[in-house]
């Protein structure tokens, strides 16, 4: 697997762990059950988009780490 990829693969579970979360805190603090169907959809959309937002900006990027 090219780094690329597996870059952007292991954003998208950040993002998507990152997610779940946001969901967590809203749950304790709102008191406002989610469903799992809503929490597993959204998760899913929000992995995948960091994944695709990640490995379309990369290139752009990648000469900008600070030495």
């Amino acid at each position: 697997m090219k780094p690329r990829t597996k870059s952007s693969l292991l954003w998208g579970v950040v993002g998507g762990l990152a997610f779940l979360v946001l969901v967590q805190g809203y749950e304790l603090l709102a008191g406002v059950p989610v469903t799992v169907a809503v929490k597993a959809g959204v998760t899913l959309a929000v992995a995948v988009g960091a994944a695709l937002a990640t490995y379309a900006t990369q290139p752009r990027l990648f000469g900008n780490e600070s030495p």
